[in-house]
């Protein structure tokens, strides 16, 4: 298999990583438009097998050779990028997966199902942690129970120690970041899907060997999930896992106007705000520090035996052996995954989401295989 990495930022560098010490992978070709970049992860991974290759995203001639001579191939570049990418491997012949970021760009994407499966082209939006992840684990266990009642799904990468003025560092990309605490929220309420606010709904959620942290509603994660299960599940939602007080700080930038898209005027230019913020993240909050990932999505629902609920549970740190934080590895590993198995042909064609496409249980199987284990437990459940 050759395996083409669109990006070589966090995320892009680690599937390269992930895809080099693959059984089956005999190339990676990681392409990003900084050479500096480019150069970094080529000598952190010292692979032979690791080819660089510098291309600007909007060279859209130069994306279709790269795709073409690839058996599939994975966006790491900012979500803006996918539908684009999209139409390109479409046209190349070549199957594609991406993090997602956009439920509306993943809408846009879909729609480009019919010309894919002419193709005889898979192409996998989503497959990041949530969703990503996230919506592997809620298909495993929709599987479980005869009837689901609820679904509610909690992620969230924190530093290991809380640093000021956020209690937050920046993970991966600030525009990502700001589209979760922005844009509509989309969940299904007593079985219809209903958008409501961001940072909103805020609730306090523990972990063992962790102080109380708080959950609140953000946008993206739950994606195609809200229409996969219309319909089968009543009540659906994905929150963000941060620190205690962490809301309200975003709750008071967004009232202040920081999250504006609309440009303003400032001494005569145009400028707007929601890029000043993500600036002004990267330069204050965006250094790597030791990281912690929380994971748990909870189902409730009737099964054989009765009303029962079941945890899905995932806490990852920082790998100090491969500088690598917790969110990158839960963020590229399920990339990767779904990268190689795109290369064997093992996904049907078209525009797919991840909670139908992928084998839940061989895809637990093999993240468990890279450290990453998921567990499950049972409990006695109302709702």
């Amino acid at each position: 298999m050759k395996i083409l990495v669109l990006g070589a930022g966090r995320m892009g560098s680690v599937v390269a990583y992930d895809l080099l010490r693959s059984p089956g992978v005999r190339g990676v070709v990681l392409a990003d438009a900084r050479r500096e970049a480019l150069r970094a992860v080529q000598q952190r991974l010292r692979n032979a097998r690791l080819r660089v290759q510098r291309l600007e995203a909007e060279d859209s001639r130069g994306v279709l050779a790269a795709l073409r001579a690839a058996d599939a191939a994975v966006c790491a570049l900012p979500y803006r990028y996918n539908e684009a990418l999209t139409r390109i491997a479409i046209e190349a012949g070549t199957h594609l997966c991406d993090l997602g970021g956009s439920h509306e760009l993943v809408a846009r994407q879909q729609r480009l199902d019919p010309a894919a499966r002419r193709c005889g082209v898979t192409i996998l939006p989503d497959c990041g942690l949530a969703p990503g992840l996230t919506s592997v684990i809620v298909a495993h266990g929709v599987r479980l129970f005869r009837h689901v009642a609820r679904v509610a799904i909690y992620t969230g990468g924190l530093p290991q120690r809380p640093r000021p003025p956020l209690n937050y560092q920046l993970f991966f990309s600030p525009e990502g970041l700001l589209n979760e605490y922005a844009e509509p929220v989309r969940v299904l309420r007593a079985g219809r899907l209903v958008e409501v606010e961001p940072l909103s709904e805020v609730e306090e959620i523990h972990f063992r060997g962790f102080g109380p942290l708080e959950a609140f509603n953000t946008s993206g994660g739950s994606s195609t999930l809200v229409e996969t299960y219309r319909g089968r599940v009543r009540d659906l939602t994905e929150k963000t896992i941060r620190y205690r007080g962490h809301c309200a700080q975003l709750q008071a930038l967004r009232a202040l106007g920081f999250f504006a898209a609309e440009p303003i005027k400032l001494n005569g230019q145009r400028i707007v705000p929601r890029r000043v913020l993500e600036t002004l993240l990267e330069r204050t909050i965006g250094n790597e520090v030791p990281d912690v990932l929380f994971l748990r999505v909870v189902l409730w629902g009737q099964t054989q035996r009765g009303r029962r609920c079941v945890v899905y549970e995932l806490i990852d740190r920082y790998d100090w052996r491969h500088k690598m934080t917790a969110m990158m590895r839960t963020t590229a590993f399920p990339a990767s995954i779904a990268a190689q198995w795109l290369a064997q042909g093992k996904l049907p064609a078209g525009v797919q989401r991840p909670e139908v496409a992928l084998p839940a249980e061989a895809f637990l199987q093999e993240l468990a295989w890279r450290g990453l284990r998921v567990r499950r437990r049972w409990q006695r459940g109302e709702w």
